[in-house]
């Protein structure tokens, strides 16, 4: 990359920043290859958990409900960062114009931001079904759970609109275009940093204090007595596990069902958190630095790290929950799933057409 040193401090390192980007064969290659991979995946993951929860009645749950907004953040950032990172990769200058460069940033932080705040309306759901059960027969509900993923995404959409009037498509001395920041140092500096304190600390800490009052109930309180375990399963609506046959089987305790959930949750934490710190690390740095470090292959590293974090969630799902492998199983075995969404998405008729409740009938048992 060819540019001079004063554009170098006036750039700070964003998702699908061109700057960095190395012309070596190697380079090119090597990032196509892994920003494709990771974003397919990804793409293909997200869309699956957001169809089994929208298909499947016994898993519109609140906490299935925040994972629903977190798979369509991931998906935004996956769409509007990872794809045209591939596009930078192979041409080396930016291809999708000023209003491209608007709208695509626009979505990046999006994204991002509505992530954060899914990672921790999630998180503070779990501390209140846990630790609270009474209280969680109003407060952990589907509605409210709807309710407040709204206000979220009113927020952020509000919120990110300022990144309209802070980036611009610039022209390196190599003649190459990349859509860089109009704004000095100066005025982007305290946009980071409010950026870095509102979606990663703050909900970092306050994860670590929610779970570690949800594992002092879940593993050093004795067993909570019945009518708490009744209540709280009647609250949050949360489905027994099934039998790897995908059967319906014995309903597990009150406890483990919930110890299940929330180690499932905590790792998406973790992972949020150690995926996110290359890149806010990075940027803290060159935040402060007189030469911004631009090594186009750490970049790549961060990227990808911020690509897998939107990628590797369906993953854990898969990996750690009965109830979602049985409904990925499901969603596989039955194609008329994407008729149903559909359905159930179009306005409903006032005649019900003739075999319809033996169709809903039929799905609902996958």
């Amino acid at each position: 990359m060819a540019d001079n040193g004063s554009s170098r401090v006036d750039t700070p390192t964003n998702v699908s920043l061109s700057a960095g980007v190395s012309e070596s064969l190697e380079y090119k290659t090597v990032s196509v290859f892994l920003v494709l991979l990771v974003c397919c995946v990804g793409i293909v993951g997200n869309i699956m958990v957001v169809l089994v929860v929208l298909t499947t009645r016994h898993m519109r749950t609140p906490t299935n409900c925040y994972l629903v907004s977190l798979a369509i953040a991931d998906l935004t950032v996956l769409v509007a960062a990872g794809l045209p990172n591939v596009s930078d990769s192979l041409t080396g200058t930016w291809n999708f114009g000023h209003a491209g460069c608007l709208g695509i940033t626009y979505l990046q932080y999006l994204g991002i931001n509505v992530s954060s705040c899914s990672i921790t309306a999630f998180t503070v759901e779990r501390y209140i079904a846990i630790c609270h059960p009474m209280k969680a027969q109003t407060v952990c509900t589907v509605s409210r759970a709807k309710k407040i993923i709204t206000g979220v995404w009113i927020f952020t959409c509000v919120y990110c609109m300022l990144w309209f009037f802070l980036v611009d498509i610039q022209v390196r001395e190599d003649g190459h275009q990349q859509c860089g920041y109009r704004v000095k140092r100066e005025l982007y500096l305290p946009i980071y940093l409010i950026d870095f304190a509102i979606f990663y600390v703050i909900p970092l800490l306050l994860a670590i204090v929610l779970y570690g009052l949800i594992a002092r109930v879940l593993y050093l309180s004795p067993l909570p007595n019945q009518p708490d375990a009744t209540t709280l399963r009647r609250s949050c609506r949360e489905p027994p596990e099934t039998s790897k046959g995908g059967r319906q089987g014995r309903p597990k305790s009150a406890m483990s069902s919930r110890k299940q959930v929330t180690k499932m949750l905590a790792v998406v934490v973790i992972l949020f958190a150690l995926l996110w710190m290359p890149y806010r690390t990075l940027v803290l740095i060159n935040s402060f630095v007189s030469t911004p470090y631009l090594d186009a292959w750490f970049l790549l590293f961060c990227r990808i790290c911020i690509y897998a974090n939107s990628a590797i969630n369906p993953v854990i799902y898969n990996a750690m929950s009965q109830k979602f492998r049985s409904a990925f199983r499901g969603l596989y075995r039955c194609p008329a799933c994407l008729m149903t969404l559909f359905t159930s998405l179009a306005p409903k008729n006032p005649k019900r057409r003739p075999g319809s409740s033996k169709i809903r009938a039929s799905f609902s048992h996958h």
